[in-house]
């Protein structure tokens, strides 16, 4: 009885203990709100400078809400100006860069020199346009904010606990990715007796870090442009669904409940087909509105982060491809492997970047295209006139307002990317390669010319 007693005393002393641990970690990873599932993201671009404000809590509700704050504006320019000290001590020596301790030549100091200008100007740019129209972002979030009501008017509960905990996977995946690839490569370096200055440490540890958080920044807005026209579609398949089975009448006193898996969303069957309908519209511009002002907002960011990705992979390739074909001379201080594996690592971390930002508004595009066959499944199977009005009405809605993302209006962050990266990698690729192999053979005739003229200058002597 004792050693019974015993174990029960244990087991309630181990679930009190545990219980505490449990509620803390599901307040961590649950949210009811949008600003409180956005809470951790804007901490962390808040500390390192990209956003001037944060989310607080206002009582003891924990009713969250903007603050802003000098010290965030006060941050970007500390790290601006922290950059702009650190890019100009690696070019006073000699144009440092990782890059230059495995491979050195003509051409790769030209990329190293062009790495550090474009790395300057492109922090400069995200932490300017971050900073500067943060305006944009402030009335993104507003809309968000505005369209969750209306969805919860439809019968809509969203499910913030899904943004929250989507937030955390890739703020840890980031740190993750870039600690690895950052103690990795140092770790290198010093194996190998090379001691990078502290401005080279920072530059390369926090350029990566900043690129990373405004691609996870535009992701999770991105994220919550997809699940809100998920929603639409669904709130659309559900009524499309309900005219099937015969459930919606003219007038009903009754309401039904269905759970869907992405969310909990229920359709109020009281109401009329052609008010939902006219809600959804209204829900279906405020999407558009909010995502085309999250567009003004990450257009000059994404424009920098693709462009500098670009040129980096660019010249990752081509020193890989001169090490694996065996034309390149280089430093003998790293084996072959060690060559090879920080420059793939490094176009890999880029790649990701540019698939990160191309998969996000893909989906989200994607998603919106899928509006439109819905409205016309229901526009061939409604009867009502007024509600064949409302879905004409909604078909117009969607032909004029389309969600799309663009980089300064230049080119489409679409899947179309991919093939005009490719196009221009391979022919960049060429270009180098083709450099370096008349430059090798000008180095061939000169070293011929000068033992023709020694010979003759022999046989004249003679």
């Amino acid at each position: 009885m004792d050693v019974e007693r015993n174990a029960g005393a244990e087991i309630k002393l181990n679930s009190v203990l545990q219980h505490p641990l449990r509620r803390r970690l599901r307040r961590w990873l649950s949210a009811k709100r949008l600003y409180e599932s956005l809470t951790p993201l804007f901490h962390v671009t808040c500390w390192y400078g990209l956003t001037s404000f944060y989310i607080s809590c206002r009582d003891e509700n924990c009713c969250r809400y903007i603050k802003k704050s000098w010290l965030g504006y006060l941050n970007g320019i500390i790290h601006i100006g922290v950059y702009t000290v650190c890019y100009i001590l690696t070019i006073n020596n000699n144009c440092e860069s990782v890059a230059s301790y495995f491979f050195r030549s003509r051409i790769t100091y030209f990329g190293d020199m062009l790495q550090i200008v474009s790395g300057f100007i492109g922090i400069t740019v995200i932490y300017l346009t971050a900073i500067i129209p943060k305006h944009r972002l402030e009335q993104c979030l507003q809309k968000f904010h505005t369209m969750d009501l209306q969805l919860h008017s439809v019968g809509i509960k969203i499910m913030y606990s899904k943004v929250l905990r989507f937030s955390y996977a890739i703020m840890f995946s980031m740190f993750l990715v870039n600690f690895a690839f950052y103690w990795g490569t140092f770790a290198v370096l010093y194996s190998s007796n090379v001691s990078p200055t502290w401005a080279l440490h920072f530059t390369f540890m926090v350029q990566h870090t900043a690129i990373s958080l405004a691609v996870n920044l535009f992701n999770c807005f991105t994220y919550l442009v997809e699940i809100r026209l998920v929603m639409v579609n669904k709130v659309l398949k559900n009524l499309a669904h309900q005219w099937d089975t015969c459930v919606i009448k003219a007038v009903q006193k009754t309401r039904s409940m269905q759970c869907l898996d992405s969310f909990s969303m229920y359709t109020i069957v009281s109401k009329d087909p052609a008010e939902i309908i006219q809600e959804t519209m209204e829900i279906h511009h405020l999407i558009c509105e909010a995502a085309a002002t999250a567009n003004k907002y990450f257009t000059y960011q994404l424009l920098t982060i693709i462009s500098i990705a670009f040129l980096i992979i660019v010249f990752d390739s081509y020193y890989v491809l001169e090490t694996i074909l065996g034309r390149s001379k280089r430093d003998g201080k790293f084996r072959t492997v060690e060559f090879v594996t920080f420059f793939a690592c490094q176009m890999i971390l880029y790649l990701i970047a540019i698939i990160s930002i191309v998969e996000g508004s893909s989906r989200a595009i994607k998603k919106s295209k899928k509006t439109g066959g819905i409205v016309h499944l229901l526009l061939n199977r409604t009867k009502s006139a007024e509600v064949k009005e409302k879905l004409q009405q909604f078909s117009m809605q969607l032909m004029h307002m389309k969600i799309n993302f663009t980089a300064a209006g230049l080119f489409n962050i679409d899947r179309t990317l991919y093939f005009t990266i490719s196009g221009a990698l391979t022919t960049y690729l060429i270009i180098l390669l083709q450099f370096t192999s008349r430059q090798k053979a000008n180095v061939n005739i000169n070293a011929f010319e000068c033992c023709r003229a020694a010979y003759n200058m022999t046989n004249q002597t003679l």
